[in-house]
């Protein structure tokens, strides 16, 4: 029978994780693509913050939104392009689901941590962790916001050296700035009140096992000039690995394209909407041409798979400072604008140019599918539930299917849906208003538990209007029964609440 997402079984891996496809000669082929090649890869990852799903050329944006993106646009065209590929509502819950292969029902940070609030991915196993046991040297540059306190900064949770902020663009800038805050800034009492807030002002270094020490205070001038800063850093780093035998892991996290944003000046005006959000694209794009530009140059490229992709979909109420998403809603939503961002996958000679696939793809999926490739395949844990799905064969094989047969939707505690094939079910959403601002982790929108599930078929309603249910009943045990299976995964392994408890 021929494979069809929706009518083909999945295989069992175990209580500990997430059933997957198993399509056999597209395993074999990967096989023997990854015993010809005879090394284990580098891993550079590149992740943007609040960028949309067809900001990019190669996704319908580009010139015709103002913002070319040729750089990104070639990477895409060298290796996969995923058109479902997904985060999670928001930035922190998304940095930890790649990180950890769990969602955040299970790692506990199911909202952002703001203003020094306590809480992060102190206890988990990350990705860095895993890699640097098997012999990898670990780098995070960047953007981190998965906890502030000093046992979850990378440095403590599997990174060898750490060059970043600990927090958010907004929360560094929006209260400096006269045109969002002047009620602070013409206050010198208020912003006294905000210096005072418990939240680290400066973006740091750090090394394994260490305090972090201050580089310089994040004010409007410095953060224009960060992007740049940690480009200049990861450059760095990529050449000084060349001249090592160890292979290495790279984690990028842009500042951009965060609101507020205030490009490096040589970008300002320089795209055709002449938009600081478009102008800030165009930095982004620069800095990924010169990312891969060094691996090609230290000879690495050949021996590195890059992911690509986004934290989130764009920010609703910060329009036009946030771009475009074909899809509904936005940022802190499970509508599709809210979680399905641009996500491209590339390694030379390994994973076939000029791919594009709709096969499902989740955030959790990047730890098993490395540790494949990595060669310790073991090394997943089992003490905990592991949500990813192993896609080597799914990048490696000529014209390879998704081994993933559900992405489920989590809206901070609340379950939210679940998809699978063309078929989404949806039980709990939030409001599109951008009126309706809910405070946790900055959300847009008002939760929505619907009194009975609606259905949205994605390919002919991605703008998800028109539910479909009373006419698409024989469905109902396809996703009821992968609702219940979900269910009874997190009562064999409970998960925890680190930062959104009680919503």
């Amino acid at each position: 029978m021929a494979f069809d997402p929706i009518a083909s079984p999945t295989t069992a891996l175990g209580p500990s994780r997430e059933a997957t496809f198993v399509h056999p000669e597209q395993v074999a082929a990967a096989s023997a693509r990854l015993e010809a090649h005879g090394r284990r890869p580098n891993v550079l990852v590149i992740l943007f913050d609040d960028v949309g799903w067809g900001d990019f050329g190669c996704y319908g944006g580009g010139v015709a939104v103002g913002a070319p993106t040729p750089n990104i646009d070639r990477l895409a065209r060298q290796g996969l392009l995923l058109t479902s590929c997904y985060s999670e509502p928001s930035c922190s819950p998304s940095r930890a689901t790649l990180l950890t292969g769990r969602l955040p029902c299970r790692h506990g940070l199911n909202r952002p941590p703001m203003y020094g609030e306590p809480g992060g991915l102190e206890g988990e196993l990350t990705l860095a962790h895993l890699l640097s046991g098997a012999g990898y040297v670990t780098q995070a540059v960047g953007k981190w916001h998965m906890g502030e306190n000093l046992e979850s900064q990378p440095q403590n949770v599997g990174f060898d050296d750490f060059y970043g902020f600990l927090s958010v663009s907004d929360m560094y800038s929006e209260w400096r700035d006269p045109y969002f805050f002047p009620e602070v800034v013409y206050s010198d009492a208020r912003t006294e009140w905000v210096k005072n807030m418990p939240f680290n002002r400066c973006f740091v270094h750090a090394t394994r096992g260490g305090e972090p020490e201050a580089v310089e205070e994040v004010d409007i001038p410095a953060l224009s000039l960060l992007d740049e800063k940690w480009a200049v850093y990861s450059t760095d780093f990529i050449r000084r690995m060349a001249g090592e035998e160890q292979p290495w892991f790279l984690y990028h996290c842009t500042r951009g394209a965060h609101f507020d944003n205030y490009p490096h000046e040589r970008y300002l005006g320089a795209s055709p909407a002449k938009h600081p959000y478009k102008d800030t694209l165009l930095e982004l794009d620069d800095i990924v041409g010169r990312l891969v530009a060094t691996l090609d140059d230290t000879g690495q490229l050949d021996n590195t798979l890059i992911f690509l992709s986004s934290d989130n979909g764009p920010h609703m109420e910060n329009w036009p400072d946030a771009a475009f998403t074909p899809f509904r809603c936005a940022k802190g939503s499970t509508w599709e604008g809210g979680v399905r961002v641009p996500g491209i996958l590339a390694w030379p000679g390994m994973i076939d140019a000029d791919r594009q696939s709709d096969g499902l793809f989740g955030f959790s999926d990047l730890l098993p599918t490395v540790m494949n490739l990595a060669g310790v395949p073991d090394a997943v844990p089992t003490d905990r539930f592991i949500d990813g799905v192993d896609q080597t064969s799914f990048l490696l094989a000529p014209d390879g299917l998704s081994n993933r047969k559900f992405h489920y939707y989590w809206l901070v505690n609340d379950f939210s849906a679940v998809r699978c094939g063309e078929y989404k079910l949806m039980l709990t959403s939030t409001s599109d208003d951008d009126t309706d601002v809910a405070g946790p982790g900055g959300f847009t929108g008002v939760t929505q538990r619907y009194t009975y599930a609606r259905l949205y078929n994605l390919y002919l309603d991605p703008k998800e209007q028109h539910s479909y249910l009373t006419r698409k009943l024989a469905y109902n045990e396809v996703f009821l029964g992968a609702i219940r299976e979900h269910v009874t995964s997190l009562a064999r392994f409970p998960g925890k609440s680190v930062v959104g408890r009680g919503g």
